[in-house]
């Protein structure tokens, strides 16, 4: 067999191969015996054997070929992979209904999705090719896990779409593949896993594929994060579009056109939850119309036009053995629930949230008790209630201390607060919970700085203060356990790139109470400076938008602080930048086109991703929308451009092609 045989032999035993595996992961409905499949495997791995040069990325002898890992790379999401705010009963659901119905033009539809139990993870295809896979991390940030997501076998190493596309789903384990996990686990005197989804999360976390593919995972695709030609109209259209290209997507999802057919659809399956072969934890709930998601919009952590219902939490009863007191770096102390051990939903609880001091007298909780606990969402363990009927008598009362328990200062209760706090700023406790803010990814984002290691610096007193961590030595550092030549450098690498950060990080890394990192961008955008938000008044905060009272208060009175002061003079000193990096508003052209205007992006562009357009239309004062509406002031109108340019011609809006619009931008 020559080369060029050898190579039209393989694409044929690939596509082959290919299809039988469809058939068999994703449709159920094998074509061939096991024995037909092996024997096409065999044939294909010999050919490629003599001919290594020909195989190809969407070969399925790859699915277990890459080498193990040393760590995982960083993967941004240019679409952020958001959580979705929760529902737990039908007047939650209803009342979602209502703010859809309000804030969207025209009749509301919706789709019902089962919400699978496992890791959510993205996968990016390019000319049809699967190139990257990765876990959605803190929605910004992920890792990259390709190797890994190629083990499962429902996922199609190619697809029928040229253009690059990325699809979202939840990776799982089955419970057949659960059990098999777990038996040899315990005859290998292995701990076993305390439920799927961990032992799911687990797996995709090896950095041995070769062991994700033992583990016999499946996926469900329920989304798109990026798509260049995307001109779909709605949910359900996407998820038979994605059924189409070969992705295997949840057969229950239904379309209903009231939240009442919602509500019956969510009864069902709490009814049918345990007849499934994976664990579900809810049902998700997303409006239809995509222009209907684009007006009704985002908050700074979850879309407005989807809801999760969390299925009623798995009770436990269990024995309050103790209650401890922690501090957050805002000083309020936070009491916990110690317990005798208990099984809850599928895991091992110990600890509960008892909340503050007037929760404890409300529910009479006593050291002691026999209390029931829930996991609220079935994430967070709390303590639902006490049986008084077994209460013996050597039942002890439960009294908040006086004094903080980390510094031993008086504690208050302030004005309209039900938390008790510690306003010692030199509480070692508020000191190293800062520090973990300060570093976290949302914030500074220091690679290597995680919570065991700001608590190792701490207790070696390296650090006290922000400030402290720009002046660590790698000769102190090398002297700590478990650190390196290597970590020591890649650490003080990192926290010199810090420094660059634009300002939005720094202003939420500081830990302003009620400025998350939403508001962070909004003040570092506005002003520009930390200097002139430090001197920014009252008024000049409020007159923002989406700039509360309490937040401007709570603004004003931090940069008041002459601790505050002497902490941004040694910033500076120390070389942290103090300034704003995104677009700024005296570098937007008041007579640039775009200044002002709502753009909408339609069709292919060829020059240009979707995500770049959007960038460098923002960078010029434009707001790039998704739906086309009588607020839209230019649609840019790409190759297939679909119903949107349609809509636009109908409302008598200024259409541009994208080379009008490189023009724009170039100039």
């Amino acid at each position: 067999m020559d080369k060029q045989q050898a190579q039209q032999k393989i694409k044929e035993l690939t596509d082959l191969l290919n299809q039988y595996n469809y058939e068999y992961h994703v449709l159920d409905k094998p074509s061939v015996p096991d024995a037909e499949y092996n024997k096409r495997m065999q044939e294909l791995r010999k050919i490629e054997e003599e001919f290594p040069d020909l195989i190809t990325p969407d070969s399925p002898t790859q699915r277990v070929g890459a080498e193990p890992l040393d760590a995982f790379q960083k993967v941004q999401h240019n679409v952020p992979m958001l959580s979705l705010g929760n529902a737990f009963n039908a007047d939650d659901l209803r009342d979602f209904a209502k703010r859809a119905t309000q804030g969207a033009d025209g009749a509301v539809t919706f789709v019902c999705e089962l919400k699978i139990d496992g890791l959510a993870v993205s996968l990016t295809y390019e000319d049809g090719k699967f190139v990257r896979g990765a876990t959605r991390g803190d929605g910004t940030i992920g890792e990259d896990i390709t190797s890994n997501l190629r083990t499962i076998r429902s996922i199609p190493l190619s697809i029928k779409e040229t253009d690059t596309i990325e699809v979202r789903g939840e990776a799982y384990m089955p419970h057949k593949s659960f059990l098999a996990l777990n038996e040899d686990r315990l005859k290998n005197d292995d701990e076993p896993f305390a439920n799927p989804r961990n032992a799911a999360a687990g797996s995709l976390r090896q950095l041995d594929p070769k062991i994700a593919a033992s583990r016999n995972l499946d996926i469900f695709l329920y989304g798109v994060g990026e798509w260049e030609a995307g001109t779909l109209e709605s949910h359900s259209e996407r998820l038979e579009y994605m059924k189409e290209l070969g992705f295997k997507t949840n057969p229950e999802w239904k379309k209903c056109a009231t939240i009442e057919e919602v509500i019956e659809y969510v009864e069902y399956w709490e009814a049918e939850r345990p007849n499934l072969n994976y664990e579900i934890d809810g049902i998700v709930i997303k409006v239809d119309n995509l222009d209907q998601q684009e007006e009704l919009g985002y908050t700074a952590k979850s879309p407005r036009w989807a809801i999760a219902y969390k299925f009623p939490a798995e009770e436990a009863l269990t024995t309050l053995r103790d209650i401890e007191l922690s501090v957050g770096r805002t000083g309020v102390i936070t009491p916990t629930a110690l317990l005798a051990p208990v099984q809850v939903a599928g895991t091992t609880v110990k600890r509960a949230s008892l909340h503050n001091e007037d929760l404890i007298r409300e529910k009479d909780i006593r050291l002691g008790d026999t209390v029931v606990i829930k996991k609220a969402g079935d994430i967070i363990p709390e303590v639902v209630r006490v049986v008084e009927e077994k209460r013996t008598g050597e039942e002890k009362e439960f009294f908040m201390p006086d004094e903080c328990p980390a510094c031993g200062s008086e504690l208050v209760r302030l004005e309209e607060e039900v938390a008790l706090r510690c306003i010692n700023p030199n509480c070692p406790a508020q000191l190293k919970e800062g520090l973990i803010h300060f570093v976290s990814r949302n914030a500074m984002n220091i690679d290597g700085l995680g919570e065991k290691v700001v608590i190792q610096l701490f207790q070696e007193q390296l650090i006290k203060t922000i400030a402290d961590l720009y002046r660590l030595k790698r000769e102190e550092l090398l002297q700590l356990e478990r650190m390196g030549e290597k970590s020591v450098d890649n650490l003080l690498n990192s926290i010199a790139a810090s420094k660059e950060n634009s300002l939005e990080r720094l202003i939420f890394g500081l830990g302003i109470r009620f400025v998350g990192s939403k508001a962070a961008k909004t003040l570092a955008a506005h002003f520009e400076t930390m200097e002139y938000l430090q001197h920014a008044t009252f008024g000049d905060i409020i007159a923002i938008n989406e700039m509360g009272e309490v937040m401007a208060d709570s603004i004003v009175r931090y940069f008041e602080e002459e601790k505050v002061i002497d902490l941004l003079n040694e910033l500076r000193d120390l070389g942290l930048n103090m300034e704003y990096k995104g677009p700024k508003k005296q570098d937007i052209a008041a007579d640039s086109p775009l200044a002002g205007k709502t753009v909408v992006l339609t069709g292919k562009m060829e020059a240009m991703s979707r995500t770049d357009a959007k960038g460098a239309i923002e960078t010029l004062g434009g707001k790039v929308t998704g739906s086309v509406s009588k607020k839209t002031d230019i649609v840019v109108a790409g190759e297939d451009a679909g119903s949107k340019l349609d809509k636009a011609e109908e409302l008598g809006i200024t259409v541009w092609n994208e080379e009008q619009l490189r023009e724009v931008l170039d100039n």
